[in-house]
């Protein structure tokens, strides 16, 4: 019988100016929850929003304090070191995406550089027919895809955060992106920090999940903790889930190569 094995590699530290918390009680805490892989991927940096992410000088202590925690608790939890980018084309950093890293999470976080899951994004969902938004979302996520830069896709339909969801069928909006997912041979995220919002419903929403199982998309798990309290959120409700929908194993990354662990 396979090992199961515990995979987090969503979170966040302090330095993105929004999390609480030092990281090694991040890592502590992992431990406790007897997650067997936990990753950094903080905020990369960007002249975009700095507010929300760590600087460009903070750039090297984070990488640093990671390999440092990976070093001290090598016999008790696997660390890797990677980076969440928001994917604005204009805004991507060269030096970021030049780091050695174990992986990358692209997301999307701004429409027409407006925070997508900013309070003050929902005047535009007021005033604006809600399929549309939904597919200049999706449309930037098959972007992302193409670009070829990103191993994870991150909160894939962070979109619905506010519980503003369409009157067109998800599972069309969401086909184009999704195929150009498989195609550019990237993984997507089972993360739970929508169960604490709005729309109180994991990222992606199970019709999401049971097309990315279609095309055979592999799937990871992530807390998207942003507090230590968070780490391991409704684990065993995101692993419930996928095993419903058909999924046995996720992914693991190790200097961006991947494996495929049983869970």
């Amino acid at each position: 019988m396979n090992k199961k094995t515990r995979v987090d590699l969503h979170n966040h530290t302090p330095l993105c100016n929004h999390a609480n918390g030092e990281m090694e009680e991040f890592i502590l805490k992992a431990i406790q929850m007897k997650i067997d892989v936990y990753g950094f991927s903080d905020h990369a940096p960007m002249k975009f929003d700095p507010k929300y992410r760590m600087s460009f000088e903070q750039k090297e202590f984070y990488e640093n304090q990671v390999l440092f925690l990976k070093e001290k608790y090598k016999n008790e939890i696997k660390i890797l070191l990677a980076y969440e980018v928001d994917f604005l084309e204009s805004h991507i950093s060269d030096e970021v995406m030049k780091t050695k890293v174990d992986y990358f999470i692209g997301s999307v976080h701004f429409i027409d550089e407006r925070g997508c899951d900013n309070p003050e994004f929902i005047g535009k969902y007021n005033h604006k027919n809600i399929d549309t938004i939904w597919e200049e979302y999706f449309d930037a996520i098959e972007k992302l895809a193409k670009s070829n830069l990103f191993d994870i896709v991150g909160h894939i339909d962070l979109i619905k955060v506010f519980n503003f969801l369409p009157k067109k069928d998800i599972r069309s909006i969401v086909q184009k992106s999704l195929k150009a997912i498989k195609k550019s041979n990237m993984v997507i995220e089972l993360n739970p920090a929508g169960l604490r919002k709005p729309v109180a419903e994991q990222y992606p929403s199970r019709d999401i999940l049971e097309v990315a199982y279609e095309f055979d998309i592999p799937i990871t798990f992530g807390s998207d903790a942003h507090a230590v309290k968070q780490i391991g959120f409704k684990y065993e409700e995101l692993v419930s889930l996928a095993k419903e929908i058909g999924y046995t194993k996720c992914a693991s990354f190790e200097n961006r190569e991947r494996t495929l662990v049983s869970f």
